[in-house]
């Protein structure tokens, strides 16, 4: 085939000024944003220095130094167009006003643990407020309180408490990594929500920006932003600067241990019997189960392993769980007497001599594609089940199950206290996980049936009507607002699943505070003023 040479010199020229022009064009809308946000911050420091948009040499390592689930760090993933990363409030404030001059969403990233990356990712042209750099920690062991800037991690947290004090805590999750922000605005449970309920229950005030960009605290903002933001999920409602929260008491030994048991060694008998002792037992004591398919010796079965924090001796423990569960086999050699902030570690599987500095590392190695999802358990599963349940398990072969007790405070308090709702009635929570480290949409598709698999297994087992879910463990299959028009009936289907009856209080708050719905994504509270407004057009 003849090929003109004069045609193809047309052609690359045409090309090169389309290039050019596309960059050119790139670059005025680069430098229009950045005019916007300078306009509308403080001068110092300025807030140029602390916006990256994909030119800037910082822009993939900042994007990705916060994603914690490899299935959200393809190529193929959407990219932000610009990520701001504040330092003042105002900062937050020139980027709610900009988003909503240019027509962008905002994702808010505190931590970048939400396990389906509702935090950093959207199918809408988007910006990320990544709030790292806000992670101060004020403690005053005087009155039991402390500020905390929603950029902080749970272990900066601990860490910042356990200088000031041997005697206090603070109740919540046990992944040091996890960015406070997200945490406690989902609900935030941990191994002592039996004796002090969740994050969300020991908070006595924030600080937000709204809608509007106004910076506001609990007495400026109301009682039922206040309530909303507890459990509801911060980031349908605005972006949450910092949480005063209310330190508790623990004494200055705690007892921890880890046992397993398989199939061989009576684990379907114990793993029943937990069912009726752990929410009932002793509020200082909490044992997590976790369930996973093991083969040894070409022997397919199932490992139980419990790992347990108890606030006292061992003496005590001991005394107790041989009342209680003796079916364990507790002895003195499987526990370990440790300061509380010990036990942080221990929980994260840290070697025991491990530096406690360890827990302000914010970055956790390495990681991971992963996928979540959560349940209740009502009623006790029958051994019968619980063996089909294994039987399930081994015929998968990746997916584990943790089972997390309920009762003692958490039975104490209302439903509708705060948005999160799973409170009496709940015997425990179930967390499924996989995990895997093979790239390619081959073991994505793979991995994502196995525990699509195992969760629809599990129906006549949990909760009914609705089959709950929690906030924190972010869960897409389960409902997805239409992009850019979250409508109630879209919603409550999710929405019902996660807050039960308080879905409705969380609309008419959203409504009231964002009625324009600036605050989206697929899974934020919708506000019934933007969505009437919509539907009028």
């Amino acid at each position: 085939m003849m090929r003109n040479p004069a045609v193809l010199a047309f052609l690359s020229l045409v090309f090169s000024l389309l290039c050019n022009s596309m960059a050119n064009s790139d670059l005025l809308q680069q430098s229009t944003i950045l005019q916007c946000l300078s306009n509308h911050s403080v001068a110092s420091p300025p807030i140029s220095s602390l916006t990256y948009f994909p030119t800037h040499p910082s822009y993939k390592s900042i994007l990705q130094s916060y994603i914690r689930n490899l299935r959200f760090s393809s190529a193929t993933t959407p990219h932000p167009l610009f990520i701001v990363v504040p330092s003042h409030a105002s900062h937050i404030q020139a980027s709610i006003i900009c988003c909503k001059i240019h027509g962008l969403e905002m994702r808010i990233r505190s931590g970048g643990h939400d396990y389906d990356g509702l935090s950093y990712v959207s199918t809408a042209q988007f910006m990320i407020v990544d709030m790292f750099n806000l992670r101060s920690i004020s403690v005053n062991i005087e009155d039991e309180s402390a500020w905390v800037e929603s950029g902080a991690t749970l272990g900066e947290l601990f860490y910042t408490i356990a200088q000031k004090s041997k005697i206090h805590g603070f109740p919540a999750g046990v992944c040091p990594t996890v960015g406070v922000g997200g945490h406690f605005s989902g609900g935030g449970y941990g191994n002592m929500m039996r004796k002090y309920g969740l994050s969300t229950d020991n908070i006595v005030d924030a600080k937000l920006v709204d809608a509007t960009g106004k910076v506001l605290d609990r007495e400026s903002m109301g009682e039922d932003l206040f309530w909303a933001i507890r459990g509801g999920g911060g980031a349908s409602f605005g972006v949450i600067l910092s949480w005063k929260i209310k330190l508790v008491s623990v004494p200055e030994i705690v007892t921890v241990f880890r046992m397993e048991k398989t199939l061989e060694q009576n684990a379907t008998d114990i793993v029943h019997k937990w069912q009726y002792i752990a929410d009932k037992i002793d509020e200082n004591l909490f044992i997590r189960v976790v369930l996973l398919p093991v083969t040894k010796m070409h022997l397919q079965s199932i490992k139980a392993k419990f790992i347990a924090l108890f606030l006292g001796n061992a003496e005590k423990l001991i005394s107790l769980m041989n009342g209680r569960f003796p079916e364990v086999g507790l002895s003195p050699e499987n526990c370990i007497e440790m300061s509380w902030i010990e036990s942080v570690l221990f929980w994260s599987n840290y070697p025991k001599e491990t530096s406690l500095e360890v827990l302000l590392n914010r970055q956790p190695q390495p990681e991971k594609y992963l996928k979540k999802k959560s349940d209740y358990v009502q009623e006790p599963i029958s051994k019968k089940n619980l063996e089909g349940i294994w039987k399930k398990m081994i015929e998968l072969r990746r997916p584990a199950l943790t089972l997390n007790p309920y009762g003692g405070k958490m039975s104490e308090i209302s439903e509708s206290e705060t948005p999160f709702p799973h409170r009496a009635g709940n015997i425990y929570k179930i967390q499924y996980s996989v995990t895997w480290k093979e790239d390619g949409v081959e073991a994505l598709d793979r991995n994502l049936d196995q525990i699509a698999r195992l969760y629809d297994y599990m129906t006549p087992h949990v909760s009914k009507s609705p089959r709950s879910s929690y906030l924190n463990y972010r869960d897409v299959d389960i409902g997805i607002n239409e992009i850019g028009n979250a409508s109630y009936s879209e919603a409550i289907i999710w929405g019902r699943k996660y807050f039960k009856g308080n879905f409705d209080r969380l609309v008419q708050v959203k409504s009231m505070v964002d009625a324009g719905n600036f605050f989206r994504y697929e899974q934020s509270i919708p506000s019934l003023t933007s969505w009437r407004s919509r539907m009028a057009e």
